[in-house]
């Protein structure tokens, strides 16, 4: 059971406070937060907090903790509760809340007080999840738009909650309007992945992982039965579905079968641990000598993904010791920016020549060698292939009297993607 949720700035302000029982929780609990936020990180206050476990203890409650969008939502209980329940919840609201906002800042939230409050109303009960479906949320708290800002101004009436209770709260598949029609049925299917890799200087790979999720855009008349299929399915670790998705089918034979909500959502997500390479490799070479360091980076694909590897990027902070530095390159863009960090813009790999950079580094007065070597974080981004290798086998759509269009598509980009040098 929760007592209480906060909503926090990027500065530590309490922007938000919402009382869930009749034990009131007090906002000191907060200000304990922020402190051991910023004692784990950067002295800074005004600064976002440092990473966190999503569960601390502090010395009188247990807190829950995640960040969206520099937006940090804090949840308190003094009473023993799964603790995936609280993640889960503040995960369902920062969701919500964007989906309504159309993203997620402090003016947002500030210019919406009504709504957001309306929203924890009818998401939460006495500290217990309640309604936590979008569409029925939809039906129930009408989102902010202009019409609806004049007509309070007009009227007086700062409620946006309808009189009536939506239909799909009493119907066996919650998450779906209530008999939706469209003039053309069409479901999409997108696998979106991401790669955490860590390179060492020699372009051994230390650890790669994949965090994937498919994503489902779908309008379709009716109430459809979907099944999907991968051919591969025995590559994925730590899935986690949508509430749509039946377990049972998935259990005994790795088929998502599910009645989908209407218009886009996350049907499930993923990892692949299994991974043995990287489709690009970065070679950097540093050579000190006399008040200088030379340096060269070399970047190529490792291995031919199929698709053109866009927007390749390379990033690394210079050490403190540096005073300058002089950068050039045979393919993109370079950048040295005000706090030091260097911004190599490739672009696309080209296939007849590896893109390069070269240049030297000026250290300090008296500082002969570069003691502290940068890491060098890359972004990349791949259209049309998952580099995890899970392939889509079949989508079969039932209970609709003509066959809708279906569609897919695959997207690979970079998540913590580092080479040490």
């Amino acid at each position: 059971m929760l007592q209480c949720i906060f909503l926090l700035s990027d500065s530590g302000e309490v922007m938000l406070e919402k009382q869930l029982t009749g034990h009131r929780v007090d906002r000191s609990i907060c200000a304990w937060f922020w402190e051991h936020a910023v004692s784990q990180g950067d002295s800074d206050s005004s600064k976002v907090p440092a990473v966190l476990p999503p569960v601390i203890a502090s010395p009188t409650h247990y807190l829950f903790q995640i960040v969206r969008e520099g937006i940090t939502f804090l949840a308190c209980t003094q009473v023993e509760m799964p603790p995936l329940m609280g993640i889960e919840f503040l995960c369902r609201v920062a969701d919500v809340l964007s989906d309504y906002l159309g993203g997620l800042n402090e003016d947002l939230i500030k210019d919406n007080f009504v709504i957001v409050y309306e929203l924890l109303d009818e998401m939460i009960d006495n500290g217990f999840p309640l309604t936590t479906e979008p569409n029925i949320l939809r039906e129930m708290i009408a989102p902010p738009n202009i019409v609806s800002k004049v007509l309070s101004v007009v009227t007086g009436s700062t409620s946006n909650v309808s009189n009536t209770l939506p239909g799909a709260t009493a119907s066996s598949v919650p998450w779906r309007t209530t008999d939706p029609k469209h003039p053309n049925n069409e479901v999409y299917v997108d696998l979106v992945e991401e790669m955490d890799a860590i390179l060492n200087r020699d372009g051994i790979l230390v650890k790669c992982e994949i965090y994937g999720e498919v994503q489902v855009k779908s309008h379709l008349s009716g109430l459809p039965d979907l099944t999907l299929s991968f051919s591969n399915p025995s590559i994925l670790n730590d899935v986690r579905f949508h509430p749509c998705v039946r377990f049972r089918p998935w259990e005994s034979h790795q088929i998502l079968s599910f009645v989908p909500p209407d218009g886009q959502f996350k049907l499930m997500s993923y990892r692949v641990k299994k991974l043995k390479s990287s489709p690009i490799y970065v070679k950097p070479q540093l050579i000190s000598d006399a008040g200088t360091c030379r340096i060269s980076i070399l970047v190529g694909m490792r291995n031919d993904p199929g698709k053109a590897i866009d927007s390749v990027t390379l990033q690394f902070q210079l050490p403190r010791c540096v005073l300058s530095a002089e950068l050039t390159s045979n393919h993109g863009t370079v950048n040295v920016l005000a706090n030091k960090t260097c911004l190599w813009s490739i672009g696309r790999i080209p296939k007849d020549k590896a893109p390069s950079m070269s240049g030297t580094l000026f250290l300090e007065t008296g500082l002969e060698r570069l003691r502290a070597f940068p890491t060098f974080g890359v972004g990349f981004r791949i259209m049309g292939v998952a580099l995890s290798g899970l392939q889509i086998d079949k989508l079969d759509v039932k209970n609709l009297p003509n066959p809708p269009y279906k569609g897919f598509r695959a997207l690979t980009r970079a998540g913590e993607y580092e080479v040490r040098s």
